[in-house]
């Protein structure tokens, strides 16, 4: 833990959470007008696929790429390039129209085409929280961390339809796009002050270890292996192909969905304070495991119940509980592993889940085109439990420093 005084390491995570929600904001814009642009100046689905394809790979390559930088330089300056780098990218953006261009923009830039918080701005963010946030604190800190990503994903989600809202006042919904990537722009620049003003005593790199990754390379390895099989059972249920079933299992309306995930959301994003409470008393681990079982089951009921309103019912229980793992797994990452290895750590287990993450919706497009539409939703719950079962069984004895006694 820094030596710093308390009140100076909570104005330091308060400028880290602060730059986080700018983040989210940005990207709860930028991941629904991005398709939307590009097809807007004539690019084809197909097209479009292939630039979001280059953007996840780009940015799974960059994150990778931070797990070996970081002990090599200070976290401050690379919170700050990475900043740069939304600024920047939201700025050329809107100016490139060459398939090539944007492309190489997609692949080299900040652009999210996904939901979740990714990309090499993640690890950085982690590393200086854990080093500011006494050990007693750890869980509750990235509880507030992920639920500021998560409200401020949904706030810019709203702010995605401004283009039409300027359409209506004779402003060509072109240029609305383009306003909102310099906005995009714009959080990227005032990201890169708040960085700014981090001092460099409190989030200096360390630079003890010759490579990424040392006295806990066989604790990261397993748990980037769990997580994959966490990941990539959840690639059966995103949010799209959810919908879908939705839509063909009781045939509802866009509106009624709509209103679904938007409380989902609501009640995934405030879950995430009442895991560290929970956390706190009955341990990391065993809140990522008990509060998930149950999150599974529900899911792979839900798939056989004839009823609407049980089945949606099942699925926002399971909302509430599914994601409370998010920010105890962020904690518990950092907290077994040394200070040096940090930054490392939360690279080398994010990229995985990237990539295993992509693999499983084209599976589950295939099951729910078969006779059993639900079959994803219990293929996701039947291996969720299977990872948490390999979770509680492989570090049950693996303690954090603030549970042990």
């Amino acid at each position: 833990m820094s030596d710093t005084p308390v009140h100076a390491r909570k104005s330091d995570i308060l400028l880290l959470l602060t730059a986080r929600g700018l983040r989210g904001f940005g990207d709860g814009f930028a991941i629904i007008i991005l398709p939307a642009y590009l097809s807007a100046i004539g690019f084809t689905t197909a097209e479009i696929g292939f630039a979001a394809t280059a953007s996840l790979l780009g940015t799974a390559l960059s994150t990778l790429a931070i797990g070996f930088l970081a002990r090599r330089y200070e976290l401050r300056l690379l919170l700050m390039i990475g900043a740069a780098l939304i600024t920047v990218t939201g700025v050329i953006f809107p100016n490139i129209s060459s398939l090539a261009l944007i492309f190489a923009v997609a692949f080299a830039g900040s652009l999210n085409p996904s939901a979740g918080d990714i990309g090499p701005l993640v690890p950085l963010e982690h590393a200086a929280l854990a080093k500011e946030a006494p050990a007693q604190d750890r869980t509750s800190v990235f509880a507030r961390y992920s639920l500021v990503g998560a409200l401020a994903t949904a706030a810019g989600s709203l702010a995605a339809g401004l283009p039409q809202l300027l359409a209506v006042h004779g402003i060509a919904e072109l240029a609305g796009f383009k306003i909102l990537f310099y906005v995009y722009a714009l959080l990227g620049l005032i990201a890169a002050l708040l960085y700014r003003l981090l001092p460099l005593g409190n989030v200096y790199a360390e630079r003890t270890l010759s490579a990424p990754l040392g006295p806990s390379r066989g604790i990261v390895y397993k748990l980037a292996a769990l997580f994959s099989l966490d990941a990539f059972a959840g690639g059966f249920t995103v949010q799209s192909l959810l919908a879908v079933w939705l839509f063909e299992r009781f045939d509802l309306s866009l509106v009624t969905v709509s209103l679904f995930f938007f409380w989902s959301s609501l009640l995934s994003a405030f879950s995430f304070p009442v895991a560290a409470r929970i956390a706190r008393r009955f341990g990391l681990i065993n809140t990522m495991v008990y509060t998930h079982i149950p999150s599974s089951l529900c899911l792979i009921v839900a798939a056989f119940v004839p009823s609407m309103p049980v089945a949606l019912g099942l699925l926002l229980v399971r909302s509430a509980l599914s994601q409370m793992d998010v920010p105890t797994r962020s904690s518990y990452v950092m907290a077994v592993v040394t200070p040096a290895e940090r930054a490392a750590a939360a690279s080398f287990t994010a990229v995985p889940r990237s990539l295993a993450s992509s693999l499983s919706p084209a599976l589950a497009g295939l099951m729910l085109a078969g006779p059993f539409g639900g079959l994803p939703l219990v293929v996701c719950g039947v291996l969720k439990i299977g990872y948490d079962l390999g979770l509680l069984y492989t570090f049950r004895h693996v303690k954090p420093p603030e549970e042990r006694v």
